[in-house]
């Protein structure tokens, strides 16, 4: 997802990054873009340099946060950030580096960054409830030893997956947050988003 730079669109426009050039896909949104089975006519054409990257769900129907593949925990759709946007300063900070997937069209749509921020101070739930770093880009192959495949089907289990609910791998560093959550994962690049008081 992606703005062009002076628009301000929230969500933004689904687009395919080629080089150093982004093609618009005629598509709302990237849940959209998979309902419609992952095919969109070509639209406008951005220099990359001109854009602003977008959360590829910002609105996600759901959140699980895995463990292991068979071991979950909801996650709150409404705690989606994009790649910069700020983080707020609640008290000492971690960052749980994921790499999460996108729930396509009865399958998995690609793979993108997560940085669940963390509140150590906070009681729980609320220490984990308030910022899902999500973005930049979606990729759909990913090099990765989790077991995507397992987690789809039990998340799947006795429910319905729609596209855009995001499947998340169990978290691959752990660090303490000072001034910026920042994940970095080859093949999708880097997720920054600052902290801010």
């Amino acid at each position: 997802m992606f703005t062009p730079r002076g628009l301000g669109l929230e969500r933004g426009w689904p687009g395919r990054i080629e080089g150093d050039r982004v093609i618009q896909l005629a598509a709302q949104t990237l849940q959209a873009f998979f309902t419609g089975g992952g095919d969109a006519r070509p639209h406008a054409e951005y220099a990359l340099g001109d854009i602003v990257l977008r959360a590829p769900v910002l609105h996600p129907p759901s959140v699980r946060l895995f463990e292991a593949e068979d071991e979950f925990a909801f996650a709150n759709p409404a705690a989606i950030l994009g790649p910069e946007e700020p983080v707020p300063r609640l008290g000492e900070l971690e960052g749980h580096a994921r790499l999460a997937a996108v729930v396509g069209l009865e399958a998995i749509g690609g793979f993108t960054l997560m940085a669940e921020v963390r509140a150590p101070s906070l009681a729980p739930p609320k220490d984990r409830d308030f910022a899902l770093c999500l973005g930049p880009i979606l990729n759909t192959e990913v090099e990765t030893d989790f077991d995507w495949d397992a987690a789809y089907a039990f998340a799947a289990r006795n429910t319905r997956l729609y596209p855009g609910d995001l499947l998340a791998a169990p978290a691959y560093e752990v660090v303490p947050l000072r001034d910026a959550a920042e994940v970095v994962y080859e093949g999708i690049g880097t997720l920054r988003n600052p902290i801010a008081d």
